[in-house]
C-alpha cells in the first residue's frame, strides 16, 4: 500500500511539474495571431523585429510587424500552391553576404548580432523567406506591368536631375539611366499591385488577431 501510496504521490508531482512547465512556455511564447487554420507566434514577431534592428537600426511596432506576417502568409500560402521554387543555399549566401558588407566590419557585425540576439540560422531563414516571397511577386506582377516611356522621362526629370544637383554632382543622361530608371518604375507597380491584392486576400480570409496593444 505504501508502495503505490508514493507512486500515486510521485505521478501527481510530475504533473505539476509538467504543468509548471507549461505554464512557463505559455509565457515565454503565445499565439498573437491566427489565419485560417494556422497561428502566428510571438516568438515570430520578436524575431522579425530583431532582424529589423540587425538591417535597418531600428523596428516596427510589433503591431505593424505582425501586418507584415500575416501578408507573409498570404503570400508564402498562394507561393506553395503554386509549387514556386524556393532560393537556393548560394542566393542566400548571397544575401547574408551583400547584408555583411552593410556593417563596417565583419567584427561590428558579430558585434551587433549578438546584442540583437539573433543567430545565424535564423538570420538565413529570414533572407530564404524574403527572397522567397519578393521573387513570387515579381513573378506574379511584373508580366502585367507597362511603363510609359513619358514615365520614365517625368522621373528622370522630377527625381534624377535634382538629386544630382543638390549633391553638385554631374547628373547621367536620359539615356544612360533609362533602364535603371524604367525598373525603379516596374517595383513600384508591383508593389502597388501587390499592396492591391494583399487587401483584397484579407477580406477573404479569417484573421483573428490576439496580440495586445503594446505587446513586446
Amino acid at each position: 500500500m505504501r508502495g503505490a501510496a508514493m507512486r500515486v504521490l510521485f505521478a501527481v508531482v510530475v504533473a505539476i511539474a509538467a504543468w509548471g512547465y507549461i505554464g512557463a512556455q505559455e509565457i515565454l511564447d503565445r499565439i498573437v495571431a491566427r489565419v485560417e487554420n494556422d497561428i502566428i507566434l510571438l516568438s515570430d514577431v520578436q524575431a522579425l523585429s530583431r532582424y529589423q534592428q540587425l538591417v535597418e537600426g531600428k523596428s516596427e511596432t510589433p503591431g505593424q510587424i505582425l501586418d507584415r506576417l500575416i501578408d507573409q502568409w498570404i503570400v508564402q500560402t498562394e507561393a506553395e500552391v503554386a509549387h514556386f521554387p524556393h532560393p537556393s543555399d548560394a542566393d542566400i549566401d548571397r544575401g547574408l553576404s551583400k547584408l555583411q558588407k552593410t556593417f563596417a566590419s565583419t567584427e561590428e557585425y558579430e558585434a551587433r548580432k549578438k546584442e540583437i540576439g539573433l543567430d545565424d540560422s535564423e538570420i538565413r531563414r529570414i533572407i530564404g523567406t524574403q527572397f522567397y516571397l519578393s521573387n513570387y511577386l515579381d513573378s506574379r506582377f511584373r508580366p502585367s506591368v507597362q511603363i510609359d516611356p513619358k514615365a520614365i522621362e517625368d522621373f528622370y526629370q522630377s527625381a534624377v536631375l535634382p538629386v544630382a544637383k543638390a549633391r553638385g554632382q554631374e547628373p547621367p543622361s536620359l539615356e544612360a539611366a533609362r533602364d535603371s530608371i524604367q525598373e525603379a518604375l516596374i517595383q513600384q507597380k508591383i508593389n502597388e499591385q501587390a499592396d492591391r491584392w494583399l487587401k483584397e486576400s484579407r477580406l477573404r480570409l479569417h484573421i483573428e488577431k490576439l496580440l495586445e496593444e503594446g505587446a513586446k
